[in-house]
């Protein structure tokens, strides 16, 4: 028997809405495999502590403290063969005038040391790269698409261009230094710079921050009362070699200090406060990140997965969000101050080259799609990414990614393209390719970690529902 119930409480039931109920998160169930390889052994004088720099100092020295004011500001550390030069700070002086950076280099021998600039750039937010909203994936053979310098950078050195204003070498007598580069921080702007280096013997390196150097110069204000006194004008010029080696042997550690990191052994999943990782400051070991993807070490191939299924590998992954994998692909510190990070963590600037020889062992033809993403960052599974249903907020990733295969038609294509995304943003396939049943295609995917990025992404391989006939792409 149905209960009756009074005209009121109708009235209140049926007067009272449903709210639909919508999840934030998109759950794909798929596998996370840890990224075969590993970093190479080249260092990397790895300067981006403190990010903002509101003053003179030192902001990475590698010198020895012998004979210096401030000891602490240097790592006697030195540097040989091939190694690797990169700088991200943010000028915001206390001071009007312009904050320069400058960068020495030391030969501690008795003989003459030549250092090779291999290839590099150096880019500012403003006027070179400034920040702008992009689409969040863009095909750019040219180059013409970036957002902020380490966007800029990134791409210009993964066509393999060097900004022109470098020197192609420098030569340093024995015992005595010389200038790698001084350029000029615009307020409020970034500076990112990467070099590949090559010396011919131990060098020693210094990264500081020095305003415009003031110069008085006499002359006569036949206005004022006191006409005919002299009233010194000031003029500001870019700092001198003098200047820099001044400051190396003066100088202190910049500031404002970054946050001092957790230590690695309070930093774990489940630690019951978030952990601080710091910023890098010292010589870390690992310039790029080279892998053949594969079913297992012995297989000559890289099987796509079932209809329908997709597995990823992660990218600059740190130690809490790895996926599960337990996998941190941080650089680790030959070199570092006390109170920066203890591992590089973000990698940036780090070159990731993976070849995927993708086979279809599967008795029909499949359409298989490559995609980077940025899932939301976690540690309890590795069956499962979880995406954002309307990502917004903050962007984790603007860089350039490269990839190069053959197509349908058997033509070697390299195509580039600009991605932007944001936390939680699943993105739309780079490629698509068309395999029959057996077929091998081999397909490289490399980028350089960019300096603002936030990691970790992922690089997602799926077999798609449909087949997509003769189409590379469905873009």
């Amino acid at each position: 028997m149905i209960p009756l119930l009074s005209p009121m409480m109708l009235a209140q039931i049926v007067t009272a809405p449903i709210q639909p109920i919508e999840a934030d998160y998109i759950v794909q169930p798929q596998e996370i495999r840890p990224l075969p390889g590993q970093l190479d052994q080249i260092p990397v004088f790895n300067s981006n502590s403190p990010e903002v720099v509101e003053g003179e100092g030192i902001l990475l020295s590698t010198f020895p403290a012998d004979r210096k004011y401030y000891p602490n500001a240097h790592l006697n550390k030195a540097l040989n063969g091939r190694f690797d030069f990169f700088s991200h700070h943010i000028a915001r002086p206390r001071d009007s005038r312009t904050l320069y950076q400058g960068v020495l280099m030391g030969n501690p021998t008795d003989r003459t040391i030549t250092v090779r600039i291999l290839q590099g750039g150096s880019y500012l937010t403003g006027p070179d790269a400034p920040f702008i909203n992009l689409a969040p994936s863009v095909e750019d053979p040219h180059g013409q698409f970036f957002s902020g310098p380490g966007s800029k950078l990134m791409s210009q050195l993964l066509r393999g261009n060097t900004q022109a204003g470098f020197p192609s070498q420098v030569i340093i007598p024995p015992g005595q230094t010389r200038l790698l580069f001084s350029l000029a921080i615009n307020r409020s702007s970034a500076r990112s710079t990467y070099l590949r280096l090559q010396s011919n013997g131990p060098i020693y390196m210094a990264n500081l921050a020095m305003y415009a150097v003031p110069e008085y110069t006499p002359v006569v204000d036949t206005a004022s009362a006191g006409a005919n006194l002299p009233t010194p004008k000031v003029t500001y010029r870019p700092p001198t070699l003098d200047n820099w080696q001044a400051m190396l042997y003066r100088g202190y550690l910049a500031y404002p200090r970054d946050l001092a990191p957790t230590p690695p052994d309070q930093i774990r999943p489940g630690a019951p406060r978030t952990p601080i990782y710091g910023r890098v400051a010292g010589i870390s070991q690992g310039a790029s990140w080279q892998a053949t993807l594969v079913d297992n070490p012995k297989a000559q191939f890289l099987s796509i997965p079932q209809r329908g299924r997709a597995f990823s590998y992660p990218l600059s992954t740190v130690s809490v969000g790895t996926y599960a994998t337990q996998q941190v692909q941080s650089a680790p510190m030959l070199a570092r101050y006390p109170d920066t990070a203890y591992l590089a963590h973000g990698n940036y600037g780090v070159h990731y080259q993976l070849k995927l020889p993708l086979k279809n062992v599967t008795n029909n033809r499949q359409s298989v799609s490559l995609t980077l993403q940025t899932p939301i960052k976690q540690d309890q599974y590795n069956d499962r990414l979880f995406f954002m249903r309307q990502p917004s907020g903050q962007i984790f990733f603007r860089g350039t990614v490269r990839v190069s295969y053959v197509d349908g038609d058997n033509q070697s294509q390299e195509r580039f393209f600009h991605l932007t995304q944001r936390r939680g943003e699943m993105s739309n396939p780079l490629i698509t390719l068309n395999m029959q049943p057996g077929e091998q295609r081999e397909v490289t995917v490399d980028l350089m970690y960019p300096p603002d990025a936030t990691p970790p992404q992922v690089l997602t391989v799926k077999t798609e529902e449909l087949y997509y006939g003769s189409f590379s792409s469905p873009r």
